[in-house]
This record gives C-alpha cells, sequence and structure tokens, in this order.
C-alpha cells in the first residue's frame, strides 16, 4: 500500500533547531581550527538565546493564554512545543559534550587552559582569593530570602547563584536559601598571569572564582549546596500604534523592561540538587520541559572573549585581505568610476571601503548637495554613521531613515538618530508597525548639464547586507554602486514614499514590499512554469536566509509540477519539502554553512532565456514580503550578471564539501566530496578568485 505523501510545510521553529544542528557541526568537525570550533559553540549559544527570546516566547505565550493560531488545537499546539522543546534539548546536550570531550582538551593539548576550581595550585588559588577579595566581593551584594527580602528580579541572560546555607543567620532565623547576582561590570573570563606558571594562554571563568568563595560571603554559615543559573526572558518589544506618540521616546522606555520580560527558560549547573532546580522553576513559573542542566558555564557566549585574547594563528582560519576592483584604487575618482559603469561589490571577498568611500566623499564633495541612507545596523562605532554627521554639518542636506526596531540593535541606533538630529539631519524612523529592512544610499550631486548650466545627478548603493563595516568581513553579500537613471529614480521614490508617508510611486525597475515584491516574484514563478510548459527553456536558482512563506511555496511546488528545474539555497530555515514525488520532484534545497555567514539574497528566472538576476534584501518569509519595507533590484550590467550568477549561485551549487541538503522527511545530510572527483567549497574558491593575492 503506498503511503500518503507529506506535503504540509516543515514546522518552522524545527526548522530552526535543525539550522543550529548544522552549525553545531561545524563545531564538532575536527578538520576546523579549534578556536573557530569554540567560536561555533558560542554561536549556537547566541542563536538559541534568540530563540527562545523570540519564537519560544510566541509559543509560551499562545500555551498560558490558551489561545493557539486559527486553525491549530491547543492539544497539538501543546505536543508541537513539547517536541520543539526536545529538539532544543538534544542540540544543547550536544553542544556541551562537544566542549568537554573534544574541544576544551584539544585547546588544552595546544596550550589554551580553561582551567576547572579543581586544578588550580596554590599558588593560582592565592591568585583567585586576592582577585576576588579585591576586585568581586566589594560588588556582590548577597540576598538572604525571608519575607523582608523577597527573591530579587534577576535580569534576562544574567549570572546569578542559588545557595542553600547551614544553621540561622545572624538574627537567629532558619533562612536557609540566598541569591547571589554576578555583576555585569566583571570579565566572564579572566586569564591567569604568566607568572602563574599557568602558560600564556590560561583562563578562569567568573563563575569559578564566585563558587572557590561563595563561603566567605556568608560568615558563621555553611553552604549546603549551591548551583550557578540563568534566566532567558521574552524579549520581544510590542508598542501600540494607537498609543505611541513618539517611537524612539517610546522605545526609550520600553527597552529597561526587555531585562524582566516572561520567563522561559532556566538553566542550571548540571550538579544543580533537584531540590534547588524546583525552587528556581517555583520562582519563575516554568516546568521540567523549560529546565535546562548545563555540563559547564550556563553561557557559553561568554567563551568568545576567550577566543579573543588568545593569539596563536594556527588555532583559527587563515587570514585574508579584501581585494578592491582595479579602478576603485583608494585615490580613484569614485563618482566618475560609477558614472561610467555600474560596480558589484561581493563582500567579505571584496572590501566594503568603496561604500565607506562613497559616502565619506560625498559628504566632502562640495558638489554633492544631498544624502539620503536607510539605516539598519550599523553597530555602536561606524564611520559611516560619523561621515552623515560631518556631511550634516557640512549643511549638505541629509536624510536618514533609521529603523529604531532593528531587534537588539534598537539602543545603538537610538543614540545614531540623536546625534544625527542633534547636527541638523533629518531623521525618520520608517512606518510604524513595517520594519524599514532595505539597503539604500543615494548622493545627489549638482553637476554641469548637457545644454549649460547644472543638473542634479543621482548616484545610488544598493546591497543585500547591513552598512556595517565589521560584518561586512563575515557575512556574504552582493553591494551595487550605480548611476542608472531608472534605479536612482526609484530609490529616491522609496525614500520620498518613507517619509511622506504617501503611496509609493510607480517602480520603473525595483521591487518595494509590502507592495509589488510578493506579486512579483510569485508571477516570475508562474511564468517559468509558463516557459516549461510550453517546453521553452526555464529554470529557478535561488539563494536566501530562509524560506517559509506559504504563497511562494505553493508557487514553487507547481512551477516543480510544471517540469521547472528549482535549485534552492537556504542558509537557515526551509519549510518547503523538496523531492516529494508529485509535488515537489523537480526541487532541491542545499544549505551552506561554514567560514562566512551566507547572507546575500540572489533570484535568477531562465525566463526563456533572458537570465533574469535580482538581488534583495528579503528572505522569502511573510515578514520580508509583508510587514517590512524591503528592496529587490535588478542586475542589469551583463558583466556585473554575470558574477552574481557565477560567484552567487554556480559555485554553490557545486560545492560537495561544505553544504547540507534537504529530504523530504525534513532531514539535512551533509554533502560527501566524491572519491575519486574534486572537492569543491564555495567560500574557498571565492577567495582564491576574489580575495587579495596574498604578499610573499
Amino acid at each position: 500500500m503506498l503511503q500518503a505523501r507529506d506535503t504540509s510545510p516543515i514546522n518552522r521553529e524545527i526548522a530552526l533547531i535543525a539550522f543550529n544542528r548544522r552549525v553545531l557541526a561545524l563545531a564538532q568537525d575536527a578538520s576546523i581550527p579549534l578556536l573557530e570550533r569554540l567560536r561555533y559553540l558560542t554561536i549556537v549559544a547566541s542563536n538559541l538565546d534568540e530563540f527562545f527570546e523570540i519564537r519560544m516566547a510566541g509559543l509560551i505565550d499562545q500555551l498560558r493564554s490558551g489561545r493557539p493560531l486559527p486553525g491549530q488545537t491547543l492539544p497539538a499546539l501543546r505536543q508541537q512545543y513539547q517536541a520543539i522543546a526536545a529538539a532544543a534539548h538534544g542540540v544543547v546536550e550536544d553542544q556541551y559534550r562537544c566542549l568537554n570531550e573534544e574541544v576544551l582538551p584539544r585547546l588544552a593539548s595546544r596550550g589554551v587552559h580553561l582551567l576547572r576550581r579543581s586544578e588550580l595550585s596554590a599558588t593560582q588559588r592565592a591568585w583567585v582569593a586576592a582577585t576576588f577579595r579585591e576586585q568581586v566581593r566589594p560588588l556582590l551584594t548577597p540576598i538572604g530570602l525571608d519575607p523582608a527580602h523577597p527573591f530579587p528580579q534577576v535580569g534576562n541572560k544574567s549570572l546569578n547563584f542559588v545557595i542553600e546555607l547551614s544553621g540561622k543567620d545572624a538574627f537567629g532565623r532558619e533562612t536557609s536559601i540566598a541569591i547571589v547576582k554576578a555583576p555585569r561590570v566583571l570579565p566572564r573570563v579572566m586569564k591567569l598571569p604568566a607568572a602563574l606558571r599557568a602558560g600564556d594562554h590560561a583562563f578562569l571563568l567568573l563563575s569559578a572564582v564566585i563558587h572557590e568563595h561563595l563561603a566567605d560571603l556568608f560568615p558563621g554559615r555553611d553552604v549546603v549546596a549551591y548551583s550557578q543559573f540563568r534566566v532567558t526572558r521574552d524579549a520581544d518589544l510590542w508598542l501600540d500604534e494607537e498609543d505611541v506618540k513618539n517611537l524612539r521616546h517610546a522605545l526609550k522606555g520600553e527597552l529597561p523592561h526587555r531585562q524582566f520580560g516572561l520567563p522561559l527558560r532556566l538553566e542550571v549547573a548540571k550538579q544543580c540538587p533537584d531540590h534547588l532546580a524546583r525552587f528556581l522553576l517555583g520562582q519563575f513559573d516554568l516546568t521540567d520541559t523549560e529546565l535546562f542542566r548545563c555540563d559547564g558555564p550556563v553561557n557559553l557566549m561568554r567563551l568568545a572573549a576567550l577566543i579573543d585574547q588568545v593569539d596563536i594563528p594556527a588555532l583559527r582560519y587563515p587570514p585574508f585581505v579584501p581585494s578592491r576592483p582595479p579602478d576603485l584604487a583608494d585615490d580613484a575618482d569614485l563618482v566618475a568610476t560609477v558614472r561610467r559603469r555600474d560596480v558589484l561589490l561581493h563582500h567579505p571577498y571584496q572590501s566594503f571601503d568603496p561604500v565607506v568611500a562613497f559616502i565619506r566623499r560625498a559628504a566632502e564633495d562640495p558638489d554633492v548637495v544631498a544624502i539620503k541612507q536607510t539605516v539598519y545596523r550599523t553597530g555602536v562605532n561606524s564611520v559611516l554613521m560619523e561621515a552623515l554627521i560631518e556631511a550634516a554639518r557640512r549643511g549638505k542636506e541629509v536624510t536618514v531613515v533609521v529603523e529604531l526596531m532593528a531587534r537588539f540593535d534598537e539602543e545603538a541606533n537610538i543614540d545614531w538618530a540623536d546625534r544625527l538630529e542633534h547636527e541638523g539631519a533629518q531623521v525618520v524612523y520608517g512606518v510604524f508597525g513595517l520594519k524599514t529592512h532595505a539597503k539604500l544610499a543615494l548622493i545627489l550631486r549638482r553637476e554641469p548639464g548637457p545644454g549649460g548650466g547644472h543638473r542634479l545627478r543621482p548616484y545610488a548603493h544598493l546591497g543585500t547586507g547591513n552598512y556595517h563595516p565589521r560584518t561586512a568581513r563575515l557575512y556574504t553579500d552582493f553591494g551595487l554602486l550605480t548611476a542608472d537613471p531608472d534605479i536612482c529614480h526609484d530609490v529616491n521614490e522609496v525614500f520620498l514614499h518613507i517619509t511622506s508617508l504617501a503611496k509609493a510611486a510607480r517602480m520603473r525597475r525595483l521591487l518595494l514590499a509590502p507592495f509589488t515584491m510578493h506579486r512579483r516574484v510569485i508571477a516570475m514563478i508562474r511564468r517559468e512554469a509558463g516557459h516549461a510548459r510550453a517546453g521553452r527553456p526555464a529554470r529557478i536558482i535561488a539563494k536566501m536566509n530562509a524560506l517559509v512563506e506559504d504563497g511562494v511555496i505553493r508557487a514553487l511546488a507547481q512551477a516543480s509540477q510544471a517540469g521547472v528545474e528549482i535549485d534552492l539555497i537556504v542558509r537557515g530555515a526551509c519549510a518547503l519539502r523538496p523531492g516529494v514525488p508529485g509535488y515537489s520532484e523537480n526541487i532541491r534545497v542545499r544549505s551552506i554553512l561554514v567560514r562566512f555567514l551566507e547572507h546575500h539574497r540572489v533570484w535568477y528566472f531562465e525566463n526563456d532565456g533572458a537570465k533574469d538576476v535580482w538581488l534583495a534584501s528579503a528572505d522569502w518569509m511573510g515578514r520580508n514580503l509583508f510587514r517590512r519595507i524591503e528592496v529587490a533590484f535588478p542586475v542589469r550590467d551583463p558583466e556585473a550578471k554575470r558574477r552574481v550568477i557565477d560567484e552567487g549561485l554556480m559555485v554553490y551549487l557545486a560545492d560537495n564539501r561544505d553544504a547540507w541538503l534537504l529530504d523530504a522527511e525534513g532531514a539535512w545530510t551533509r554533502a560527501k566530496p566524491p572519491r575519486r572527483g574534486r572537492t569543491r567549497a564555495a567560500q574557498d574558491e571565492l577567495l582564491a578568485r576574489l580575495a587579495a593575492p596574498k604578499g610573499p
């Protein structure tokens, strides 16, 4: 009897856990340098934090309120939640097993030691005691619990200790539980002085220092039991449009509450006594499902500080120098080059410096009269933001669309908005309820006109990634510098739409979400299906971070049924089931995970030989297509189009070392290079092709 085919979408949360499984596999890969393996463990920890703060927060809220999403029953939601939580527990267990059994022992064999308290020598213990006495104890405030000292507020993801004490307190009362918060100002990883014969790279966790001297905090009483613990809370921000008159001021008031949102997950040490764990679960109104026992530090993210302090090149990926296009040397006339032709930049293999120079020189150029730019993520220190501030000081018309609701970058973006406004820039915060995620910059330059006099000539930069020079060395993205009149016209119209809130003008070249992008993407997929049915050349190749939008998934499945060959390169969550007979049998899905975070969004439609190529800021997700200001732009220059197809798609489809393949059951399998064939690794090939050649 034939089994019914499963065409239902893969659960998004399960798909995200599967993504973190693939990241964890990099930490488990013995061919990767040791410090990089440790970094992947910290990335998994960071990803899981956000997974609970955002994704699980929504599920738990539905469960607690008893209101599942339309079309889902409460029992089905409970079952789904248990399956997701079990998958998360499995990742955490394997994460700590990798840390303790593989990464830390191998780092120790290379002279990098994360010491346990039991491993300390007498001299080292004396140093720890002095450090605790002079630097740590003055900042600690133990809280003995009684009616006058209730359980304290515990901040989101903060390090804390629960301690059980013997005997009576100083007032003769039976108070047995105390809480100690670790001050956030203290480094979580401490490097031991080499003079202590610990080697050049010996470290101790702050939690170990505090553990070693917990008894010193409670003179006259014995510490019976203790554990470090950490609680993860709902970190999403919700603002009511009807109640918000000034988004920046409202957000400033809301940000502090993120530290004390709804508790979602409790992490304790593996050895935490059961009765202490149950006490904490009761305080946070959590169940055993939300309890995670950690065989090591409860916050692996903090080990990133260890990585940053170890200077052993052999334990890291080999360094590289991003290249620059030959006609974009440091002293090149960037505007003149862009006036002649489009300039495509492929980061991180090619330098982000030309993008910085584009804005910096515009700020200094007396002929530039206006600069407009979107800001989603820039970081605390940003040369681009400083350039915009300088442009405003010089009297240029500077318009900056700052997305204040960029998750976890809200505070930095508020600070930049304050500084820009102080210097006279026009700052707007996008459209309330729709995050501005488009990556756009436009300069207007006064130049001689064809018939005498002057005209304003536009130049634009459009990208798939943020205006963040640091992540431009870690994320793969495309950026386009262009003077194409149609594209520049559309970029200006997008800015006018965002600032004026007027209806968006008809775009000449760009696709704009939430208005035209989804409809046009569906139409282009259906066009390929029509070509296939008519026997004309038809193919779709698309690269993105996530694919979960139902309408796009249905259109792709229908195109597959029409005979269109479809290749999807999806780094993160993919809800589409590929290879289902009669449904998606012509669809293949792969994911590339390795050194750089794959971030560019590229769409290729064969279109009967026309080979249409688009770059975009948007993934194929509901939030990107319907609840954000996003832009997709065509690559029209023939050489740039050839490069995008080759460097952004084909090299990834040929990868047989770092690729993962998704099957119809929703399982990911790592690709294996052929025994006798050539091993292909997309990022290595792109580094060899595009990065600057190594010096002698």
